[in-house]
């Protein structure tokens, strides 16, 4: 178990474009907590977790599914894929992990993704041709476009069947306008999308709950509560790279609300930066390198998405793009992860401030003029020692150490967590 610093509720999330190994942490932090929650987002990304289980990439499920005691939410926030929640609930299961209604709760007022969502994302990547976003066409803009007409199935909705039928088909008679209007497609039949409802989503009906009913519960008893991000600030839809943003807010700040419980407060907030950059997806990623250098680096550190296995983007630690990561997440600590990858280089490039044609700049510009942007590098000493065996801080080389001290600088926030392993107990608390 992780030492110390344990507050009553508590965020961990990504201060860059995801992928920055949230769930790693999670694991490892959810040992101090009663109660981990994921609050947004749907099963368009995946942390990898390793542990004496396996390694697993959990896309819905909690990261904190693994640890004994801990009750896991899937809040009001989360686009909520039964098929894909149930997939990784069968996995686990059968690599001998347990899941029940007994640790995990699904909130009532979560609305349901249904396979016309995801149809109607592959339609629209298709429209769009060499104008993507980037989806990993797993319904989520579709979803969260429907949840904001409110027109979606709520999760309680399930409890009522005759209701639920006939809600469907009323979405059903507008979904189709879209589909046959609009793409040219087949329609939907309200018999299929009730068979795809009573084979995966009728299943979450013991797992239903009012999760602010939970988490007040939770917080009168004095329970310490965990809240788990997906992706990262660069993919809010509020703050990120517009329009190469995912569909929901991936911000601590809106923990409580996609909880279930808006009045909660967070006093603690972990950003998870990755010791190097790396992006999945479209859009603008100015630090980003190409040829040798690139493929060495996502080798080295096996970049590949957890979701959708394409891989991913990388370049050097982008401190103009991370330092607004921060400021967007009101971090109060880094968690800086994959030290050692970097372990093989002689030197280490990090990318400190952008040229752009106003001049240079340190701060994050406004998403419409990141494309002109390039990157300014310095290089730092390399280690060219395995740190991966390292346990404390004074264990470390004193070039890694001046890594992350330089860092810590340039970010103004104090790094409490370094990764040097993929293994569960691979890392230094300072």
């Amino acid at each position: 178990m992780l030492e110390q610093h344990v507050d009553t509720c508590a965020a961990i999330v990504g201060a860059n474009w995801g992928d920055e190994g949230k769930g790693r942490m999670v694991d490892l932090l959810a040992a101090d907590y009663d109660v981990v929650v994921r609050y947004q987002g749907g099963g368009n990304a995946g942390h990898t977790v390793v542990n004496e289980y396996g390694t697993f990439a959990l896309h819905l499920l909690p990261s904190g599914i693994f640890n004994d005691g801990v009750i896991n939410v899937l809040g009001n926030g989360v686009a909520l894929n039964a098929e894909q929640l149930f997939g990784e609930i069968d996995t686990l299961k059968d690599q001998g992990v347990h899941v029940g209604p007994d640790n995990l709760v699904v909130s009532e007022r979560a609305s349901l993704l249904l396979p016309w969502h995801r149809d109607l994302d592959n339609l629209e990547e298709a429209r769009l041709a060499d104008k993507q976003y980037g989806s990993t066409r797993q319904g989520i803009a579709p979803f969260y476009s429907d949840k904001f007409q409110k027109k979606t199935i709520l999760a309680g909705e399930l409890r009522d069947p005759e209701r639920l039928r006939q809600h469907v088909a009323d979405l059903l008679e507008w979904k189709n306008l879209t589909l046959t209007k609009v793409y040219g497609a087949p329609e939907a039949k309200l018999d299929d999308v009730m068979e795809w409802i009573d084979t995966w989503a009728m299943r979450l009906v013991p797992y239903l709950a009012n999760t602010a009913d939970v988490l007040s519960q939770a917080k009168k008893d004095g329970k310490r509560i965990l809240f788990e991000a997906q992706l990262g600030a660069l993919r809010d839809i509020d703050f990120g790279i517009h329009p190469f943003t995912t569909s929901s807010n991936t911000v601590a700040a809106y923990a409580p609300v996609g909880s279930g419980l808006p009045s909660l407060t967070i006093d603690r907030v972990v950003a998870v930066v990755k010791a190097y950059s790396t992006c999945v997806g479209a859009g603008p990623f100015t630090c980003e390198w190409f040829g040798e250098k690139a493929d060495n680096l996502r080798d080295a550190g096996g970049e590949y998405g957890a979701t959708t296995g394409r891989p991913r983007r990388v370049g050097p630690l982008d401190m103009v793009a991370t330092r607004y990561g921060i400021h967007m997440q009101g971090a109060s600590e880094i968690a800086l992860t994959k030290m050692d990858v970097l372990s093989d280089m002689d030197e280490i490039p990090v990318c400190v401030a952008y040229e752009t044609p106003n001049g240079k700049t340190e701060n994050f510009p406004f998403p419409a003029d990141l494309d002109a942007a390039k990157p300014i590098e310095i290089k730092l000493p390399g280690w060219k020692s395995d740190i991966s065996n390292c346990r404390t801080w004074e264990e470390l080389p004193e070039e890694a150490r001046a890594y992350v001290e330089y860092v810590e600088q340039q970010l103004g926030c104090p790094i409490r967590y370094v990764s040097v392993g993929a293994q569960r107990e691979a890392y230094i608390v300072r």
